[in-house]
């Protein structure tokens, strides 16, 4: 069945580059139906516009949960850490937007609403901590149906050695269910960090394809908040 055009028109119009859209609107619903389409914000803040850009690669980076490589030094580092589901968003929020980091993009417009999201029920994060109770490790994305899309991900140089792979890990572990083979994990773009943890590359019309596929399975079994990943 063809896919019918959203507000970002049908793909077969989009351009022939990762950057397809740009707009002065910035909100919950805007967001969700981007990523239902298969698009992404992410602010064009060198670009002097102070408009908000709306991405879908022309290579897509997608992670299928049976593909996920695990290392026997990464189980190892598993067993230092305990993992959390939504037990402290707002603060993996902001460790991601961290302005220190390179290639920052979280800025206040992207923190509200996706804490409003959040609060919403349709971004989640996943926490590593060590054994004195810090918070070392995370990530945070948007679930709809069986698709994760994962924003940004982080680790504490200092005491979160193989912390942001580990809240991968847990997240994997949560989404892999009966619906496994439906679902995937959205990064945006391959880089060879990803890459070594058995992220692949898709050309945007196949990623579209197993999009429609995923937002037709269930969504996970999301715990409830402060509930621990076994």
């Amino acid at each position: 069945m063809a896919r019918r055009p959203g507000i970002f028109g049908p793909p077969a119009s989009w351009p022939a580059q990762d950057l397809i859209a740009f707009s002065a609107e910035f909100d919950e619903a805007l967001v969700l139906a981007g990523y239902a389409e298969g698009v992404f914000p992410m602010p064009l803040h060198s670009s002097g516009f102070g408009q908000m850009g709306w991405w879908s690669p022309v290579h897509r980076g997608v992670l299928l949960l049976d593909a996920l490589r695990v290392t026997r030094s990464l189980r190892k580092s598993a067993k230092r850490y305990t993992t959390t589901i939504d037990a402290a968003f707002a603060e993996v929020l902001e460790r991601c937007a961290d302005p220190s980091r390179p290639y920052g993009w979280i800025d206040d417009d992207v923190r509200r609403v996706y804490l409003s999201l959040h609060e919403a029920g349709w971004v989640h994060s996943v926490e590593t901590w060590d054994a004195a109770g810090r918070l070392v490790g995370g990530l945070y994305g948007v679930s709809l149906g069986g698709l994760f899309a994962g924003e940004s991900m982080f680790h504490d140089p200092d005491h979160g050695r193989d912390a942001s792979k580990v809240a991968l890990l847990a997240l994997v572990d949560l989404l892999d269910d009966e619906h496994a083979e439906e679902r995937i994990i959205d990064v945006q773009w391959q880089t060879d960090h990803l890459a070594s943890l058995g992220v692949i590359e898709v050309e945007r019309d196949e990623y579209l394809g197993l999009l429609a596929e995923a937002l037709a399975a269930p969504a996970p079994a999301w715990p409830s908040r402060e509930e621990e990943h076994a």
